[in-house]
């Protein structure tokens, strides 16, 4: 029977029945939600409150950090209801919102990551206009289309898929994919298919190409320099460097999936590489810079010690408001007790 786009919901079809695994499992990826949610948010404070931090780099850093939010909000809550559910299936609506939010998401994080690179261009082949070039109102700018442009993209492409005639309702993953819904259509998907190619040259080849042009001119600057600026410039540049390894991994990973027959591959392993675009940045971002960026470790440093000191002065003073009650309390003078316990003659 044909199902057309008033299709009420969508069975998503890689899950499978974990049995007895299903609390593990729920526990695993609630304690992945929560690590990404303090850790980012963590990131996000120090930034905000420390004024020193108030530069372009960690702003742009600050709006990564933020979309790594947004994303995991997208996936994981849907996950964890999913993974305690014995029915596995999903509202169009809410299917379609999902595919918005996780989409927005990839394609913001390679906007982001693009800008920053240009940043980096701008802080080490040209660091004495950096100041001039790189203004408070060129940061916002730059923030507003790394979330606009895509967020707009990808609205409209959404509203193209949801426009299409299905002939099915069942998504072979774990969540809601543009791509597997489009496979399920019966009419034309030819303006989809050129709207793609149009948001893949604009979303991911554009991005891609700034980040290789920025990234040769800075090596350039490096190999043709000292020791100490190649040290300074690779030590500012490998969390991000990394931090496009593992995207670039990630998308690898989701456009072979689908593009290509992955059912020789089991099950598990296809879960994990179609989650892996998805979980990965989230997790080793703020692990990545939080711990490489000089700056921002000094001062998460500093809040441990500050918040440990405030701990110790606190049993400072519970220990001698208690020496002091005890000393109050006693009735025999100081020179004739033996311990602190002898208070009350007997």
């Amino acid at each position: 029977m044909t199902v057309t786009n008033s299709t009420q919901y969508f069975s998503l079809g890689a899950y499978f029945d974990t049995g007895v695994f299903k609390p593990l499992y729920f526990l695993i990826i609630l304690t992945l939600f929560i690590c990404i949610i303090v850790a980012n948010v963590l990131l996000i404070v120090v930034i905000c409150v420390n004024r020193s931090l108030h530069e372009p780099m960690y702003l742009f850093l600050c709006s990564l950090f933020v979309n790594e939010l947004c994303g995991s909000t997208g996936l994981f809550p849907f996950l964890l209801v999913q993974i305690l559910s014995d029915i596995h299936t999903v509202s169009a609506p809410l299917c379609f919102l999902q595919m918005f939010s996780l989409f927005t998401y990839a394609n913001v994080q390679i906007s982001n990551l693009a800008v920053m690179s240009y940043d980096r261009y701008l802080a080490i082949c040209h660091p004495l206009h950096y100041n001039t070039r790189m203004t408070s109102k060129k940061v916002i700018l730059l923030i507003a289309l790394s979330w606009s442009i895509p967020c707009i993209a990808i609205l409209i492409l959404i509203c193209l898929t949801a426009s299409l005639q299905l002939c099915g309702n069942i998504i072979n993953k774990v969540y809601c994919d543009n791509f597997s819904i489009v496979k399920l259509a019966c009419s034309d998907t030819t303006v989809n298919n050129v709207y793609g190619l149009i948001v893949t040259f604009l979303l991911i080849i554009s991005p891609v190409f700034i980040i290789f042009y920025t990234y040769m001119r800075i090596l350039r600057v490096c190999f043709s320099g000292s020791k100490q600026t190649r040290q300074k410039s690779f030590s500012t540049c490998t969390p991000h460097l990394a931090s496009l390894l593992n995207v670039s991994c990630s998308c690898c990973f989701e456009v072979i999936q689908n593009r290509f027959d992955m059912e020789f591959v089991p099950n598990m392993l296809r879960i994990f590489l179609s989650l892996y675009w998805l979980t990965g940045q989230p997790l080793l971002n703020p692990v990545l810079y939080g711990l490489n960026m000089t700056k921002i470790r000094i001062i998460c440093k500093r809040l441990c010690l500050v918040k440990s000191n405030l701990v110790l002065n606190e049993c400072n003073v519970n220990l001698a408001v208690d020496e002091y009650d005890v000393n109050f309390q006693c009735k025999w003078p100081a020179a004739d007790r033996t311990s602190p316990h002898d208070c009350y003659p007997p």
